[in-house]
């Protein structure tokens, strides 16, 4: 049963999210097990060799896992992540896609790919949520 009736009641509670906010990450779409995110990129979001910072991209695929795993069952903390990072991404724009791999009774695996507009693969993020 989702937590959220709409992308806007969903945005409303995830606005709250200061830090992902604030670096201009957006929730595009949000259903029962996917969730999309994204993020323009900009000069704030390189580092010093002038590519996306690997927080950047973490902190986009840690948003996504939150709206999905909080949308499958309110409240949800990460328990544990993990990140592999595919290639430099080379479009304008990151994209998070979000899925739910398994929701079980006290816990929940979620995947999320994440790729620029290019379609090129950039990351991929595993995450146990820990429903409290």
């Amino acid at each position: 049963m989702a937590n959220f009736d709409s992308l806007e009641n969903a945005r409303e509670f995830f606005y709250k999210d200061k830090f992902a906010t604030s670096i201009g990450i957006q929730l595009d779409e949000i259903n029962d097990d996917s969730a999309t995110c994204s993020l323009e990129i900009s000069d704030i979001h390189c580092n010093a060799y002038g590519g996306v910072m690997g927080g950047v991209i973490f902190t986009l695929a840690d948003f996504a896992f939150a709206v999905l795993s909080n949308q499958i069952h309110q409240l949800t903390v990460a328990q544990q992540v993990s990140i592999n990072y595919l290639s430099a991404p080379k479009g304008d724009k990151l994209i998070a896609n979000a899925t739910c791999r398994k929701d079980g009774r006290t816990s929940s695996i979620i995947n999320v790919d994440v790729s620029d507009d290019t379609g090129r693969d950039v990351a991929q993020f595993i995450g146990t949520g820990f429903k409290l």
